[in-house]
């Protein structure tokens, strides 16, 4: 099954953003193009608005005049639903609610012809609910497509439970034409992308509710350690609280409020107070004219350590010992079977984040896992109030030493970056496990549709595969709530792993 014919003329119902950026993408491809919206006059406005963008692009040298030209005399307005009747493909775009979407399907039916593909492009509902109100489901799948449409390339080809697999086929393929990257999902809550992505958010809320740190330094681990493009606190400020909790919510809902996927309190509050992020002015952060942008914690200087000890290799975190040495630190090394540990020159020790907490060991700081320990510009330590200070002050002037920011954050179990690393690894698991994607489109999902420096898979073989569920083992201990209990999918694919390596 090949991609539509650039002959054939696509519709879009619906002309909001969304609506117009889809259109602008079927449009630039080729396709002759049509606009409905219910509201009567709102497609020639997008239209026009359509034009103005292609007039940008020529401005920007993205797009030739002639081509221009050409595309303007493809666009129509249409004045009701008749007038999208030789349409080859209708993309929908309208209001999140299941009733609407599936009476303008029904419509739809009336006028289209047979082979006409029908598209909806939701992010949070069923596709196959959509497609149940309709007397051929077979031709209806997800078209999900990103903000801003004609930027980001990602495309969730969502096949419903009744979808016909050369539909979803051509729809892929006609993505592909359209310059898009496409990836095939079945029909989850949340897709591939909503539904990987929570912990991203809920793991920040979380060690901010527990008072483990504030936004700022929150958001500056995951951006400055993680390697993540943005933190949570910020991208939800752009994004939209409201938008960003009605995600979460649903995919909670859809999924029979799984404990895993629990709403944020703390972010819940804030919708509630009307702190909706940039577009009301304060959010997490204070967005209005002259505000100050709070300033992430970061300990003041400290001497490093003449020497540390190393037991073990340091696992993920096993670039250290070089950087260490080239820093000039003295590194001795010692054969240990229990574990992989820093000591430093006061009998205090310094461990990667591995799921368990400061305050049942003696004298112990974590320290957070970093993307690439060689270009992180902060790392985040974590110690209890029993810890002793000469330990948190070398374990500070060590990675000050080697050139990083260090931010001081409460004792709290996987810290910052681990345990949402670990969580996003869990469910890309799960999520393959049980058919949703492949890992390779479940990889390119996350790194396109979110921007994440890894898919979950390639943070998985970079960290080893039994890492994940181990961290994850070691927080479900301390929080036997389900939250952190590794999926079936992870403990199978860890064990089989273990059970081959002690073979060998």
């Amino acid at each position: 099954m090949t991609a539509l014919d650039l002959s054939s003329p696509v519709a879009v119902v619906g002309t909001g953003t969304m609506g117009q950026g889809i259109a602008q993408v079927a449009l630039v491809a080729g396709h002759p193009v049509r606009l409905y919206d219910a509201v009567p006059d709102r497609a020639r406005e997008a239209a026009a608005a359509i034009g103005a963008r292609l007039d940008r692009l020529v401005e920007k040298g993205r797009l030739t005049a002639a081509d221009r030209d050409a595309a303007r005399a493809r666009l129509r307005p249409a004045d009701d639903l008749a007038g999208l009747a030789d349409c080859a493909l209708v993309v929908e775009a309208v209001l999140e609610r299941l009733d609407v979407k599936q009476e303008l399907f029904r419509a739809l039916e009336d006028v289209v012809s047979p082979d006409c593909l029908l598209a909806t492009n939701t992010s949070s509902l069923s596709v196959t609910a959509i497609g149940g109100a309709l007397s051929h489901p077979g031709r209806f799948v997800g078209l999900h497509f990103f903000n801003p449409a004609p930027l980001l390339p990602l495309v969730e080809v969502v096949s419903g439970f009744a979808t016909d697999v050369t539909s979803a086929t051509r729809a892929y393929e006609t993505a592909r034409a359209w310059g898009k990257t496409p990836v095939a999902c079945a029909d989850t809550p949340g897709f591939i992308v909503n539904r990987i992505a929570r912990p991203f958010y809920a793991e920040a809320f979380a060690v901010y509710e527990a008072q483990a740190a504030d936004p700022a330094t929150i958001d500056a681990v995951l951006r400055e350690s993680g390697g993540f493009r943005m933190g949570a606190f910020e991208l939800t400020d752009l994004i939209g609280q409201d938008v960003n909790e009605s995600v979460t919510h649903s995919v909670w809902q859809s999924f029979f409020q799984d404990v895993r996927f629990t709403p944020s309190l703390a972010q819940r509050r804030l919708v509630e107070s009307g702190r909706l992020g940039r577009k009301t002015g304060r959010g997490w952060y204070d967005h209005r004219e002259g505000a100050e942008r709070p300033e992430p914690h970061t300990a003041e200087k400290r001497q490093p350590p003449a020497y540390v000890v190393a037991e073990g290799d340091l696992g993920p975190a096993s670039e250290l010992l070089a950087m260490i040495r080239e820093a000039g630190i003295q590194v001795r090394e010692e054969d240990e079977d229990n574990g992989s540990r820093l000591v430093l020159p006061g009998g205090g020790q310094l461990a990667l984040a591995d799921g368990q907490t400061s305050v049942e060991f003696r004298d112990v700081v974590y320290f957070d896992l970093a993307l690439d320990y060689r270009k992180a510009t902060r790392i985040a330590l974590s110690a209890s109030q029993d810890t002793g200070a000469r330990t948190v002050s070398e374990a500070t002037g060590l990675f000050q030493a080697l050139g990083k920011d260090v931010s001081l954050i409460g004792d709290v179990p996987g810290m910052i970056v681990a345990r949402t690393v670990a969580r996003i690894i869990d469910l890309a698991h799960d999520a393959v496990a049980k058919g949703v994607a492949t890992e390779e489109d479940v990889d390119t999902a996350m790194r396109l549709g979110v921007n994440y420096p890894l898919g979950p898979f390639e943070w998985s073989r970079r960290l080893g595969r039994t890492w994940a569920c181990s961290v994850l083992d070691d927080l479900h201990q301390r929080d036997p709530s389900g939250r952190y209990a590794p999926s079936l999918a992870l403990y199978r694919h860890s064990f089989a792993t273990e059970k081959r390596e002690g073979a060998s």
